[in-house]
């Protein structure tokens, strides 16, 4: 299954919002350098959807706020 994610980053709180299917918003606290903010983005969505964060892989858009992820069944 592949989501979208809009990532907000340097945030007062780390959240996760669902949008719509396949759609969420994601508030992290980190600022978004060498990897940081999108590896508390995988940790918040592995807690959220509640599998592992090794089934979650960022297959597009590392250095954008647009992420596509893929969760493996």
């Amino acid at each position: 299954m592949k989501i979208k994610v809009k990532v907000k980053p340097n945030a007062k709180k780390n959240e996760v919002k669902k949008i719509e299917e396949g759609f969420y918003e994601v508030r992290v606290t980190v600022v978004p350098e060498k990897g940081k903010a999108n590896k508390k983005v995988i940790e918040l969505l592995s807690k959220e959807l509640k599998v592992p964060k090794s089934r979650i892989k960022l297959i597009r858009g590392e250095t954008s706020k647009e992420k596509i992820f893929e969760i493996e069944d």
